[in-house]
């Protein structure tokens, strides 16, 4: 079992890296193996909508979005972390994303998904909703915690000393490591993903 955290933030082990490390941590002690990705600071193209990836299964712009979709059939789960810009999540997330889930697609479907937000003070639920978007059209089970996912502070010794948002970390990675040991033993017994309907697209256009 693989989870691969995602940090959306451009501090490399800023706000974001503190709570994300948290859940890694946990996943970690309860077996489960993590890796987390760094967007980095170069700005990310967002979608142009080219219909590139739905040929030939990855994006037309050759970056992160595509070592995102190389690694999806060796995990199990995903966690988002981004920092709150504007009561949303950060526009370098928003685009990674966007790519992702498109040249993605089915890829992502089964797989557990998480999102955690970092904010000073307000826009949290804003950003945190925003996320789950993408995990709940994508036929992928979202993973809850004791409270929604946020942990508030300026600098990572801000973050660490906010008990509730940390512990809010621990419980959400445990609960994800739960779920998925007992997806993993479903398995075994023989219990798989329901078969999919083929999509349909209601067109109110008359």
């Amino acid at each position: 079992m693989k989870v691969l955290l995602i940090n959306g933030s451009p501090h490399k082990e800023g706000c974001t890296y503190t709570a994300l490390k948290e859940v890694a941590d946990t996943l970690e002690a309860n077996g489960v193996e993590t890796e987390i990705m760094y967007l980095g600071v170069k700005p990310i193209a967002g979608c142009i909508a080219c219909g590139n990836c739905q040929k030939n299964g990855k994006c037309f712009v050759d970056d992160q979005v595509n070592e995102l979709i190389s690694k999806l059939d060796e995990i199990d789960g995903i966690v988002v972390g981004s920092p709150v810009y504007y009561g949303a999540a950060s526009g370098q997330i928003t685009s990674f994303l966007d790519r992702a889930f498109f040249a993605g697609s089915g890829k992502f479907e089964g797989k557990l998904g998480a999102a955690v937000v970092s904010c000073r003070r307000g826009g949290a639920s804003a950003a945190f909703d925003q996320l789950n978007k993408y995990f709940t059209m994508n036929s992928m089970p979202v993973v809850a915690s004791q409270y929604w996912n946020q942990v508030h502070g300026f600098t990572p010794d801000d973050v660490r000393q906010d008990l509730e948002g940390m512990q809010t970390m621990r419980t959400l990675a445990n609960n994800m490591a739960w779920l998925l040991k007992c997806i993993s033993l479903g398995k075994e017994h023989g219990i798989e993903m329901p078969d999919a309907e083929e999509k349909v697209l209601t067109n109110f256009i008359r």
